[in-house]
């Protein structure tokens, strides 16, 4: 995949994984606010806090992609690294705080597992990049 798809895909993913906090956070702040129990509005909010922090962070990854393709490939894997943590690690905890299915909490460190790898890759490629 060129990296001027991959900078489009990650610059459009990290807009909408901002977007979509920014809602949630809010939805959960006042519509969700007397529906849940205090636990499972924390967890929501815990949700909707590291899926802002990684579409700042998969920003960050398209604009120094953008840059050059010398780290392209740790580049692009610490992106899609951050999009699969950001679905699977809020995303579970989102239906978990929804719906309080217990073993959905059994999914979430899968995405953070994903977090780490987008990390350790966004590292190499500091320390590759020209």
């Amino acid at each position: 995949m060129s990296t001027l798809i991959l900078t489009r895909i990650f610059i459009a993913a990290a807009a909408v994984f901002g977007g979509l906090s920014v809602a949630g956070g809010a939805f959960a702040s006042h519509a969700l606010k007397n529906q849940l129990t205090d636990r499972a509005l924390g967890i929501f909010e815990t949700g909707a806090r590291y899926q802002m922090y990684h579409a700042l962070a998969l920003l960050l990854v398209a604009l120094l992609l953008s840059r050059g393709p010398e780290s392209e490939t740790f580049f692009a894997v610490a992106g899609w690294a951050f999009i699969v943590g950001t679905i699977v690690f809020s995303g579970s905890l989102y239906a978990l705080s929804l719906t309080d299915i217990k073993w959905l909490g059994a999914i979430t460190p899968v995405g953070g597992v994903a977090f780490i790898v987008g990390w350790g890759c966004l590292a190499v490629a500091a320390l590759t990049f020209k």
